[in-house]
């Protein structure tokens, strides 16, 4: 099956992402080997759990450009992911909304490039099902 424009850029930006968690895993590192962090032990939690994100990121950028369903729904469920920390910058004392801008635009691109990568897989299925029923 050959994958769209739409499904290729849509695996391209969840690679993209991928790649600025990775960085940030990398950040994490330095701090910690620099003993930056208030606990070693809750910076090492912190750093696995940023690269199996990173690692998970990465899953469904190459199963969207495979064009597998369950690449867009996890690509999607990441982007809400990011958006709730987006909002979440938006509350308490250092609410900073210049910052959540920062982390939600990328996210809301997100979104809207798998659901448009959804969209053309639903129309290529549709048509695949109908060529089928033809013969």
């Amino acid at each position: 099956m050959r994958t769209t424009r739409v499904e290729r850029i849509a695996a391209g930006w969840l690679a993209l992402e991928a790649t600025g968690v990775l960085a940030l895993a990398v950040w994490e590192l330095i701090a910690l080997v620099r003993g930056d962090s208030g606990s070693a032990a809750s910076s090492i939690a912190l750093l696995a759990l940023t690269v199996i994100g990173a690692a998970a990121l990465a899953g469904f950028a190459v199963a969207v450009w495979r064009g597998a369903s369950a690449g867009r729904s996890g690509g999607i469920v990441a982007q809400l992911l990011v958006l709730s920390i987006a909002l979440g910058t938006l509350t308490g004392e250092g609410a900073d909304i210049r910052l959540a801008a920062t982390i939600a635009v990328p996210a809301i691109v997100g979104v809207i490039l798998l659901i448009a990568a959804a969209r053309v897989a639903g129309r290529r299925a549709r048509g695949a099902a109908d060529a089928a029923d033809e013969v």
